[in-house]
């Protein structure tokens, strides 16, 4: 009987048959032919006559007391002959009719010869009880035969309507086939798979070798050689695919059922392509998973490695580098490209042509750049894993083959990535004097980027950030640099500098604090020295001491300086500042306390940016 899991054929054996009841009660003996007794059993026929074999089909049962049999040794041998060459299962003969101690040698012989099993019942048995067990066995098959059927179209009908993920797919065909699948593409990687419980290192070991010997005759074939049984995927006549389902080579040919599993799995797959068209491809898909499984520790690190050898990039046994790719304004839709170095226009009311994409437009930004990240990745010819992170980042995971090459290889990428930008970006703005210092109140993070404008002739600031981590020697510490790339990127988005690729030391203080932000006791410590004078201003929106305070301490701690960048007359300005000491409680003529409430500000600016 066929149930989840089993793989057992629609027709009965003929070993099978010879275990049901009736059958045993006629005390059978194999005489010959027990290398066919896995012969399926299509039906059972009685037969008396010499000539059965013209109205015969194959795969049938033959019953017969030999009663019409021919009495000579050459009849014999010709009668054997016609039903083995007409395929039919077995021939059983009762005793005790036409022979009463055995079957003519001759047609032991005959039979042997052909491999067709050959049965004597010693003992008379009504050949209708046996009629009736194994047609009834046979009906029972097919019954559950198709109700398998229906189960697999029921369930990749559900899998196409829910867009079900190609894992989620291989998963539930492994299951109802009860044996590994595999999804490849053209170049023979591995592009998802399921082991059905057996070692999945074994099943992908040497995997591009092993593939390419299997060759299938026919779009959906099975492989007797390899023991893979094999359908293309694709659809709209673009292939790009192999699904491939192994079964053992030792038993008989796949049933049907496993053929309309795989082919129904097969167009799933193609389906939800299809679907996925203008989002991320396949194999981008296959990254995004594994780089999320490394930083959220939702698989083995040992499946991770195995999954990513399947599809080219080589984690075992390699220097490890993060890097992390990210626009420096987190700006929706319409304001997508946009930083502080485009001309005013362009950020304050101009609509520009991106605006009409709507929602669409940062989706289609972040695919941009994850598809230049995995152009540079290749043209700098390095082994990565490439994907967005999240809806602003895109990481990638670099395997070099040893720490000196670290450098190298992170120039190389940082530069290709330059020219793929460029060769895909219009052309830059045209440079603009620098802007006034912002008033005392203006939004917290422009404190740098407004100190340290850039000269008219300045050249832009890239609208990308390259930001790496620390590099590691083993894929359990891979996390460690990616979250850490991640962390920098974050921080260098507000840094002036336009440097090719960022790294931990260069982020400064302004640049850990923000990596800090999160942190409760920087919130705390912020709270303590700035919460008065928050407060206040809360209460007074008119005066914002807390932007007079910036100035003073933007301007080194110089009243003047600090009075015409705040835009005040120098008594309105120290009269400020003595209101702020009274209402924080210090002396801002001091180094250390003025130190502080620096780095406090810095914080705070950390804390409230995004």
């Amino acid at each position: 009987m066929v149930t989840q899991g089993s793989v057992s054929p629609v027709f009965p054996t003929v070993r099978e048959v010879l275990d049901l009841v009736p059958v045993r009660h006629g005390a059978p003996r194999l005489v010959a032919g027990n290398a066919g007794l896995d012969r399926p059993v299509r039906w059972v026929h009685i037969a008396e006559v010499p000539d059965i074999a013209t109205l015969l089909g194959g795969g049938e049962l033959v019953l017969t007391t030999g009663i019409g049999l021919p009495g000579d040794d050459a009849g014999l041998r010709e009668f054997i002959g016609a039903l083995a060459d007409v395929g039919v299962s077995g021939l059983v003969v009762e005793l005790g009719r036409r022979y009463v101690s055995g079957v003519p040698r001759v047609m032991a012989a005959a039979a042997e010869r052909r491999g067709l099993p050959l049965i004597e019942l010693r003992r008379g048995t009504p050949f209708v009880r046996i009629t009736e067990a194994v047609h009834a066995l046979i009906v029972d098959a097919q019954l559950t035969e198709l109700r398998a059927t229906e189960e697999i179209h029921q369930r990749f009908t559900e899998l196409s309507v829910e867009g079900a993920e190609p894992a989620e797919v291989l998963r539930q065909a492994a299951e109802l086939a009860g044996c590994p699948i595999v999804l490849e593409n053209l170049s023979r990687q591995v592009l998802a798979y399921d082991p059905a419980g057996e070692n999945a290192q074994l099943l992908l070991d040497g995997w591009e070798r092993h593939s390419r010997q299997i060759r299938p005759a026919g779009r959906t074939a099975y492989d007797p050689d390899s023991g893979w049984l094999v359908t293309t995927v694709g659809a709209r006549g673009q292939d790009w695919g192999r699904l491939l389902l192994r079964w053992p080579a030792t038993e008989s040919t796949p049933p049907t059922r496993l053929t309309i599993l795989i082919e129904r799995a097969a167009s799933t797959l193609a389906l939800g392509r299809l679907i996925r068209r203008d989002a991320e491809g396949l194999e981008r898909q296959i990254h995004r998973t594994l780089l999320t499984a490394l930083i959220d520790h939702t698989r083995p690190v040992d499946e991770v490695a195995l999954r990513a050898k399947a599809l080219g990039v080589v984690l075992d046994r390699r220097h490890l580098v993060g890097v992390v790719v990210r626009h420096r304004a987190d700006e929706p839709a319409g304001d997508a490209g946009t930083t502080d170095d485009e001309p005013a226009p362009a950020r304050r009311g101009q609509r520009r042509d991106t605006d009409a994409e709507g929602p669409e437009a940062g989706p289609a930004r972040l695919r941009d750049l994850a598809e230049a990240v995995s152009q540079a990745v290749r043209d700098a010819k390095l082994t990565a894993l490439t994907s967005p992170l999240d809806d602003q980042a895109v990481g990638a995971l670099l395997a070099l083959p040893d720490p000196a090459a670290e450098e190298k290889a992170l120039s190389a990428f940082a530069a290709a990535l330059r020219r793929v930008r460029l060769d895909a970006a219009p052309a830059a703005p045209a440079a603009r004097p620098a802007r006034p210092v912002d008033a005392p109140d203006r939004p917290a993070g422009r404190a740098v980027a407004s100190a340290s404008a850039r000269p008219v002739d300045a050249p832009p600031r890239a609208a990308i950030v390259v930001a790496a981590g620390s590099g590691v020697s083993s894929l359990r510490e891979a996390r460690r640099s990616l979250i850490e790339a991640r962390q920098v990127a974050e921080a260098a988005r507000r840094d002036p500098r336009d440097l090719p690729c960022y790294r931990l030391p260069h982020v400064g203080l302004a640049g850990l604090l923000h990596l800090l932000r999160d942190e409760p006791r920087l919130q705390t410590f912020v709270e303590r020295e700035l919460g008065p004078l928050l407060a206040y201003d809360a209460q007074h929106p008119r005066e914002q001491l807390l932007g007079t305070l910036r100035a003073y301490l933007e301007q080194g701690r110089n009243k003047s300086a600090g009075a015409a960048a705040a835009h005040l007359s120098r008594p309105a300005f120290y009269e400020r500042l003595a209101r702020i000491g009274r209402i924080l409680d210090a002396d801002l003529d001091s180094v250390d306390r003025c130190l502080s409430l620096h780095v406090a500000l810095l914080a705070l600016d950390a804390i409230r940016t995004p």
